[in-house]
Order: C-alpha cells, then sequence, then structure tokens
C-alpha cells in the first residue's frame, strides 16, 4: 500500500501545471553567444573612446573658453569708447587695454608714477571694509611679481606638516629670531594655503628643517593652485641642484 502511494503522488509543480512536465527554454545557440560577446566588446571600445576624446577635449576646451571669456572682459573695457568714435573692429579694445597695463607700468616705475601711486594707496587704505580687500590682493600679486619686496613671498618651502612623515607646501615671507636662555633660535615664518592662496595657516619653523626645493615662487603657486595636479616628477632640494646627476625623491628627503 506505501508503495501504491509514493507512486501515485506528483510534486506540486506539477500538480499545479496539470500534472504536465514544466516547459523548457530552448538552448542558447552558439551565435547568439558570440553576437552578445561582441556587442560587449563594442560597446566597451566605443565607451573607451569617447571617454578619451573627452579627457582630450575638456583642458583644450575650458582653456579656449577661459581665453575667449577674457579677451572679451578685457575688449569691453575700451570697445565703448571706439564704439562712441564709430570704429568697430573687434580686438581693438584688447590691444588698447594690454597697451594700457603696459604703460601703466612703465609709468608706476617712475618717481613720479610711484609717488602718485604711493598716495592713491595711502587713500585706499584709509577706506573702511575696502582696505582689507585691497590688501589681500595686493599680497597676492606682489608674490608673483618681478619686482620682489619685503611683503613678497621669498622661497618655495616645504615643511613636516601636520604628522611626521607628511609633508605641506608653503611660502618662506620672513624670518625671526627667537630668543632662549641658552641661546637664540632663527626660525622662518611660513605660509601654507589651505584654500587655494588667499587664506592659509602661518607657522614658525625652525631654518634647518626647512627644506627648499628647485621650484621658483610661481611653480609653486600653481601647484597649490591646481591642486597637486602640476607637480614634477622629482624634486631636489637647492642643495643638489649643483650635482644634476643626482636627483632624489620626495619621500626620501627626511
Amino acid at each position: 500500500m506505501a508503495e501504491e502511494k509514493e507512486s501515485t503522488s506528483i510534486p506540486l509543480s506539477q500538480a499545479e501545471n496539470g500534472g504536465e512536465d514544466p516547459p523548457k527554454s530552448p538552448p542558447s545557440s552558439p551565435n547568439s553567444s558570440t553576437r552578445k560577446a561582441c556587442c560587449f566588446v563594442l560597446q566597451s571600445w566605443v565607451s573607451k573612446k569617447f571617454m578619451t576624446g573627452c579627457v582630450v577635449l575638456f583642458p583644450v576646451a575650458v582653456t579656449f573658453f577661459i581665453t575667449w571669456w577674457f579677451i572679451q572682459f578685457v575688449d569691453g573695457f575700451f570697445s565703448p569708447l571706439y564704439a562712441q568714435l564709430g570704429i568697430d573692429i573687434f580686438g581693438l579694445g584688447f590691444i588698447t587695454s594690454l597697451l594700457f597695463v603696459f604703460f601703466v607700468g612703465v609709468f608706476v616705475s617712475s618717481w613720479i608714477g610711484g609717488t602718485l601711486f604711493s598716495l592713491g594707496e595711502w587713500f585706499i587704505k584709509r577706506m573702511p571694509f575696502i582696505r582689507h580687500i585691497y590688501s589681500a590682493s595686493k599680497q597676492i600679486s606682489a608674490a608673483i611679481s618681478p619686482d620682489q619686496n619685503t611683503t613678497a613671498f621669498k622661497e618655495v618651502a616645504i615643511i613636516r606638516h601636520p604628522r611626521v612623515g607628511e609633508y605641506a607646501f608653503g611660502f618662506i615671507t620672513s624670518s625671526v629670531t627667537l630668543q632662549r636662555d641658552n641661546e637664540d633660535e632663527e626660525l622662518c615664518s611660513v605660509f601654507v594655503p589651505t584654500n587655494h592662496l588667499y587664506i592659509g595657516d602661518i607657522f614658525l619653523v625652525n631654518t634647518k628643517e626647512i627644506i627648499r626645493p628647485n621650484l621658483s615662487i610661481r611653480e609653486g603657486i600653481e601647484i597649490i593652485v591646481s591642486g597637486g595636479m602640476t607637480m614634477p616628477q622629482t624634486i631636489s632640494p637647492l642643495e643638489r641642484v649643483a650635482r644634476p646627476n643626482e636627483r632624489i625623491p620626495l619621500n626620501r628627503m627626511a
């Protein structure tokens, strides 16, 4: 009796389908698998080439856009003046602006121009709120000015910050002597930017602990503004520049 019950019992899935076997999916043909593989390879190739095109064209587009915007912005200073005179030549205002900046530099370099500029600067520094904007802007422009003065960045510096084994880019702005009971210690004021270039922290670091790389002020500014993307592959201290065959990476300058 038990054998008869076992022989008459059917699975639940077959009972729902009326006791019939479930339909089987047709086996995939080799041509279908080959077609899917070809589609996947083609899609991957197209995506890779498209991203390569974006990577190549993105800096070109950004450079063109910024250059075009700069030309239009500078051209807009003198273009209305030429429009009043009936002269409509694109780029004439831009060339006039460049010549104007050049002659301003020549004039300010003279004794009379320097005196008038100092007088105007004295008046601006007496104006509330505006004097802070002017002072910050002047410090940044003085850092890249060819006429280095006491307020400009002196050198590019690399200091150990914030922990041992980590380094930070900065600029030496001045030096100070710390008087102690046993001996005096010579320190350097190092400005480490924390938000691009106009906001940062000031650190007083011992002169012997500062690494002075073979980088100019403009190269240091480019590294900071670009977020480190213009960092050279190898950095050497100034002491080793005289030996061109020996260059050490940054992680070995400890």
